[in-house]
């Protein structure tokens, strides 16, 4: 029962498809960061996202900056679980794709002496759709362990099918309002805060799951038959087996054996060869069991084969969503040093808390509760879980070598152990510190070259070091290390208009998990999962400016 719940308990966890970011932080906000990533010194428009206090550098106007990317993420993972359907080719290959075709950021500044009072919109997490057409080990282990299950229980069993799609999404809006004020030509200061609303919604089916178990009644020719109706059908014999036990103890018959009750003509032929296989299926010895050794036994096969019915039968429409909304202040220093070469932007965000509540239009079924004879659901109406945005320290240094080469680097540190992202083991929630070893880092490096006064363009690289354990990762949400680069340019189409196109590539480290996977005869095997993607960024951005351009 276990492993058939862990089918879909397995998909309770979806990514939140950050993109180029930390776990779950998005900071690919610009089309200017993916050409070059090491944003977080600029005094471009982009700054009220990346540094803000560095918009005081902005010559006095109203400045407007509208940006798009279309991004796409391949995933591949692999198990060697020892029961999944492709065995013994080893291991099972699951490919998804993540597209986010409309990944929007827009930005709003207006700058008047030493203040500059700024607007900001984007998706600070999420922003996509995950497809899954042919499932994930987490959807299947449950039921490739109905094959020895059933053959343990006299009914062989080779194959199994089934029909399993799930389609997520996921986006946090973030809405950003603040003031950025210039102290004197070195320093200037920002305070702002951020408002996120979150939105994960859910949808799925999981259809015909089918067996080829040997039964000379239910399935005389090796058929691939509904799994749902073969259990109902057993739960059905059985309750006639603990039936009619049942009215035999009642006879006073209870404690003589099976042998004994058809020799006194209580039995027939094929009731006795029926309820002999019964017991030896439960394992107990038809020879010496007596009929009050068998009622509790059917009575419990009846019940368990009932629920695996139920969970095994058709599940159309699954409609789930999920929001919540939270807050958090904002803190930014821009420092402009060596007669306006060199300027740094520091900026600290606050941990977001989000609590996310379900509201549940039709959930996935993954139990039974008996005490209350009701099901149990996967996400239940009402039910709130924790999905924090973790604090985040970011430090960045734009340096011009000369009047056409500027070099500019960044670093990023997320507080990650210390936010809540609702994950779970075995069923139970954890903190974060129980599966992070340390905080995720990034660190950028961004060249760029003036080949015109109307042109420039540019290269970036990004390396991401995450700090997960193995125990974070599932099929559905893990974390890698990984690498990109980016490239692309800025053109002035006028004096108030600016271009920007990037286009960039994410590798992602081989990431693996091994762990010790029970199947349905309480066998341990050692099981391998891995996990790799990659992501394809092209963006595209106009950044107007009204009352001036920026101050060099």
């Amino acid at each position: 029962m276990k492993r058939i719940t862990l089918l879909i308990v397995g998909v309770l966890l979806i990514p939140f498809f950050s993109n180029a970011g930390g776990i779950v932080t998005n900071q690919n906000q610009s089309a200017a960061y993916i050409r070059m990533f090491a944003r977080d010194a600029s005094t471009d428009i982009d700054a009220v996202f990346f540094n803000p206090a560095g918009l005081t550098k902005l010559n006095d106007g109203f400045y407007i900056s509208l940006n798009y990317q279309y991004i796409k993420q391949n995933k591949v993972v692999t198990s060697n679980y020892v029961n999944l359907a492709t065995m013994p080719t080893s291991p099972t290959e699951y490919n998804g794709v993540i597209n986010v075709p409309i990944f929007p950021s827009a930005y709003i500044a207006y700058k008047k002496g030493k203040f500059a009072v700024s607007f900001g919109w984007n998706p600070v997490g999420g922003g996509g759709g995950a497809t899954f057409d042919k499932g994930l080990p987490s959807f299947e282990t449950g039921i490739s362990d109905l094959v020895p299950g059933l053959t343990a229980r006299g009914l062989p069993t080779s194959e199994y099918s089934l029909n399993a799609y799930f389609e997520g999404s996921s986006v946090f809006w973030g809405y950003q309002l603040g003031v950025s004020y210039e102290i004197n030509d070195i320093f200037s200061v920002y305070l702002g805060g951020r408002y996120v609303t979150a939105k994960n919604t859910y949808a799925g089916h999981l259809t015909d799951v089918m067996v080829n178990t040997a039964h000379p009644i239910y399935n005389p020719t090796l058929d691939m038959i509904s799994a749902s109706e073969l259990f109902a059908n057993l739960s059905a014999d059985a309750t006639t087996a603990a039936n009619s036990l049942q009215a035999l103890s009642t006879g006073g018959l209870g404690g003589v054996t099976l042998a004994t009750a058809a020799g006194l003509g209580y039995l027939t032929p094929t009731q006795l060869a029926t309820l002999q296989a019964g017991y030896s299926s439960l394992g107990l010895d038809p020879l010496t069991a007596t009929i009050d050794d068998g009622i509790a036994p059917f009575t419990a096969s009846a019940g368990e084969s009932a629920v695996k019915a139920m969970l095994l039968a058709d599940q159309n429409d699954v409609e789930v969503e999920q929001t919540g909304s939270g807050f958090a202040p904002i803190l930014g220093v821009n420092i402009n040093l060596l007669d306006k070469k060199l300027n740094i932007g520091l900026k600290y965000e606050f941990m977001t808390k989000l609590e996310l509540e379900n509201n549940t239009t039709t959930d996935f079924i993954i139990g039974y509760n008996p005490a209350t004879s009701s099901t149990i659901g996967m996400f239940p109406d009402g039910a709130k879980t924790r999905n924090d945005m973790p604090a985040l320290l970011s430090v960045g240094f734009d340096y011009k070598i000369t009047d056409k080469f500027k070099v500019a680097s960044g670093f990023h540190y997320y507080f990650d152990k210390s936010a809540d992202y609702g994950r779970k083991l075995n069923g139970v929630h954890v903190e974060n510190k129980d599966v992070i070893d340390r905080n995720s880092t990034e660190f950028a490096l961004g060249l760029e070259y003036k080949l015109s006064d109307k042109m420039l363009l540019s290269i970036g690289y990004l390396n991401t070091q995450t700090g997960v354990t193995e125990d974070y990762q599932t099929d559905l949400s893990y974390s890698q290390h990984s690498n990109t680069v980016g490239f692309g340019g800025a053109y002035a189409i006028s004096k108030g208009i600016d271009l920007n196109v990037g286009l960039g590539y994410t590798v992602y480290n081989d990431a693996r998990k091994i762990y010790d996977a029970t199947d349905a005869l309480g066998i341990s095997h050692t099981t391998i999962e891995t996990y790799d993607k990659d992501n394809l960024f092209v963006s595209f951005g106009l950044d107007f400016k009204l009352g001036g351009n920026k101050t060099e």
